[in-house]
């Protein structure tokens, strides 16, 4: 144990922080999430307070601590920063090394990142005009239909329908919904519906080819999203372990890089 040394990734997305433990030989000791909320700085330092204290740590014990995500410029108390495509392609070619296409759906924009056999990013999209094709769709037709989160993916996996919802924009969406609705539609092949208009959104935002890795909080509670986009892409579809954490388990990567280049 007196061997070991410690490192924290962590993610600031629009919706979500997530902090991630590792120690020198890249094995994930603690992971932990929480709203962003108002002020990034303090569930930032929330964040990371509670991954270290999973891990039976003190702060004193970190050797670096790597923030990423669109608020990593918030994180005072962090030695580095890196972008947040670079870290959810180092997250996902640690548990995928190969020529890979990340598709990360997270709760405000969504990103597909292409990487070579070696992990060489070679291109990347992002979607961030609207909710279309993020997690923020679904919560809107969630609350629209007043079906729970959590129920969506149970629900939909009993449609035999692949519908998707003819209008991208969450606003004419939920109109769309109401006309369902008032047509005595099951709430089950809505909710696919809603879920195949994210997988169209995504497949019309940039070319997809090759082995597709899926991460973010959306295909972490919904793996029928992966099963729609195979159905689409007819492409192998990979899920790494943790989904969420990627883009914080690549950022903790890199803080244990740039230690040991130190």
């Amino acid at each position: 144990m007196s061997n070991e040394i410690y490192f924290v990734g962590i993610d600031v997305g629009t919706s979500y922080v997530k902090s991630v433990l590792i120690n020198n030989t890249k094995e994930i000791l603690s992971s932990f999430f929480k709203r962003t909320g108002t002020s990034i700085e303090n569930s930032s330092k929330t964040a990371f307070q509670k991954v270290i204290s999973d891990g039976t740590l003190s702060e004193t014990t970190i050797s670096s601590i790597m923030a990423t995500g669109y608020g990593k410029n918030k994180v005072s108390f962090a030695n580095n920063y890196k972008t947040e495509i670079s870290c959810h392609a180092k997250g996902a070619y640690h548990y995928f090394p190969k020529k890979i296409t990340v598709i990360d759906i997270g709760g405000q924009d969504t990103k597909v990142i292409k990487l070579d056999e070696k992990g060489k990013i070679v291109r990347f999209k992002m979607n961030r005009k609207c909710a279309a094709g993020t997690g923020a769709f679904i919560e809107e037709i969630a609350y629209r239909l007043d079906i729970p989160l959590k129920d969506l993916n149970n629900l939909a996996a009993k449609s035999t329908l692949n519908v998707p919802l003819a209008s991208f924009c969450t606003v004419f969406a939920k109109t769309e919904i109401l006309t369902r609705i008032k047509d005595g539609e099951k709430v089950e092949d809505m909710i696919k519906s809603a879920f195949g208009s994210v997988i169209k959104r995504i497949i019309e935002m940039t070319e997809i080819e090759g082995t597709v890795v899926l991460t973010g909080g959306v295909i972490a509670h919904n793996n029928i999203v992966g099963e729609i986009l195979k159905t689409e892409l007819k492409a192998d579809i990979l899920i790494p372990p943790h989904p969420q954490f990627i883009g914080a388990i690549g950022a903790a990567l890199f803080a244990l890089e740039t230690y040991n280049l130190e």
